[in-house]
């Protein structure tokens, strides 16, 4: 039996598909195998030793100590895509709030209540101070091309606007995946100085932080407009302000609010939206739980922040599978295999794979192994995390 805990309210098509025959699910489990969450803080919570992963129902990792968790053996998933297509649509509405004065129309309207047969005349009249130009022909620069990056692009060229696109990291998988019609930009600097408006698609890290600087503004096409659905620490604010009071910004639409941006004038702060829809919560419960599932009964690993991809169908004859976490370092799997073979137990299959300095190895033997060999395993130095998972019972599904 399998103890999941569960820190946020997780769609319940997606705990629906762990069986109460396998799974015992609750949001009080002490030790738990495996934890599912959304945007629950664990960065201090203290978890026991039984732990075996984490599977966050969204993208981003923040709240997640996972260099922690990867010295102890603890794989960490996230759910890349499964709510590319609802942050997709808040873009393109932020493109259109960005341009017509929308949101300031309608605050101002409301501000005619108790006018009577006023409000129509003055709404001919006051009209005016609302104008804004459509996008249809107006160039958009992507600058991140992965799951999000590349449904922006393709949905702003279908309705009309000239799109670039900026990522030089940008996977075989997501080039694939954009449509002929948006074209590369030949540098950042190149996408920047043409864009009528810009929209950020990379994620935090250490070498992102403040990205959108005053340099980069300078860079910027006077009057641009700039959309960040994607982190709000990916933009330095005091620049940012700096440039909308210029008016070298003419907009910011940002869906992380924070107190220096909220009542500043053409910035639109949108309540962390994104991915706020009953569509995304469902896609992105059932991704998190089919990966937890895969790992706990399987061993294999998909969509991990902190380990490799690293999958293996058993075999036939296969009845226990061995999975080691360990250092990338020279010899690890040979020293596994030479006390494997020392036992004379023979491998039937095996695969293995490396993510900067950390790598994962499974193993399938047609012969079990008692904890006594697990042990000399596990002692092997570099050696982090090692499981046996009995195959016999299992029907493997990927």
């Amino acid at each position: 039996m399998y103890r999941i805990r569960v820190l946020n309210n997780i769609s319940q098509n997606g705990l629906e598909l762990l069986p109460g025959a396998l799974y015992d699910v609750s949001p009080d489990e002490p030790e738990p195998h495996g934890i599912l969450l959304r945007s629950h803080n664990m960065h201090d919570m203290e978890v026991p030793s039984s732990l075996l992963a984490v599977a966050r129902a969204g993208a981003g990792v923040n709240n997640i100590p996972v260099d922690q968790y990867t010295e102890k053996g603890i794989v960490v998933f996230n759910t890349p895509g499964a709510n590319a297509n609802a942050v997709k649509e808040l873009v393109l509405a932020g493109i259109f709030l960005s341009s017509r004065k929308i949101v300031e129309g309608v605050q101002w309207v409301n501000s005619l209540k108790g006018r009577g047969e006023e409000v129509a005349p003055l709404v001919e009249k006051g009209k005016s101070n609302f104008v804004g130009p459509e996008v249809k022909g107006k160039k958009l620069g992507v600058i991140g091309l992965g799951a999000i990056g590349a449904l922006v692009a393709n949905d702003a060229h279908a309705i009309g606007m000239e799109v670039m696109g900026y990522d030089p990291f940008i996977s075989v998988n997501s080039a694939w995946r954009l449509s002929r019609g948006v074209h590369r930009a030949d540098s950042l600097d190149d996408l920047l100085a043409q864009s009528d408006y810009i929209s950020i698609h990379i994620p935090l890290m250490d070498s992102t932080k403040g990205f959108i600087n005053k340099e980069v503004i300078s860079k910027m096409k006077e009057g641009a407009r700039l959309l960040n659905f994607s982190r709000g620490q990916l933009v330095k604010d005091d620049d940012l302000l700096e440039a909308i009071e210029s008016g070298h910004i003419s907009k910011y639409v940002t869906d992380f609010p924070n107190d220096k941006l909220l009542g500043v004038e053409n910035i639109i702060a949108i309540p962390h939206l994104g991915a706020s829809t009953p569509e995304s919560e469902e896609n992105c419960a059932h991704m998190a739980v089919t990966e937890l599932r895969n790992y706990l009964e399987y061993g294999n690993i998909s969509n991990s922040v902190n380990y490799p991809a690293c999958e293996l169908a058993p075999g036939t004859d296969s009845v226990q599978r061995i999975t080691v976490a360990h250092k990338n370092i020279p010899n690890m799997v040979g020293q596994i295999a030479s006390r494997l073979a020392a036992e004379h137990i023979n491998i039937s299959n095996m695969i293995n794979k490396s993510k900067g300095n950390y790598a994962y190895t499974i193993l399938d033997l047609n012969t079990k192994i008692g904890d006594d060999i697990l042990e000399e395993l596990s002692s092997i130095p570099g050696n982090i995390r090692v499981r046996s998972i009995q195959l016999e019972n299992h029907g493997y599904s990927k």
